[in-house]
């Protein structure tokens, strides 16, 4: 019987997701604005040991409601954040009334 052998280290683990020129592509975002949204908050990236930005697909239609909000309304990056908090927001009270109405 042979002895398990120790583990010396950490298993780094990569999370799934679209690198920066994947979403650039999907969004067409450029990628110093993506950059800058993902300072602002405005956008969520995952960041690896490397210091690379992954990003999760739901976030191109996150990027894309920024975009509408950006062009279609005028509004500024800060505004777009308080519109994006209040959208969300409505989603969670609307969710919790239907299942409250649910028997």
């Amino acid at each position: 019987m042979s002895t398990p052998t120790p583990v010396t280290g950490y298993v780094l683990v990569r999370r799934a997701g679209l690198s920066p020129d994947a979403f650039a592509k999907r969004t067409g975002l450029h990628p110093d604005l993506t950059r800058k949204l993902v300072a602002l908050g405005l956008l969520d990236a995952h960041r690896a040991a490397d210091g690379e930005m992954s990003f999760e697909p739901s976030e191109v239609a996150h990027a894309a409601r920024i975009q509408r909000l950006r062009t279609g309304l005028g509004l500024n990056y800060s505004a777009i954040g308080l519109v994006l908090d209040l959208l969300d927001r409505i989603e969670r009270l609307e969710a919790t009334s239907r299942r409250r109405r649910t028997p």
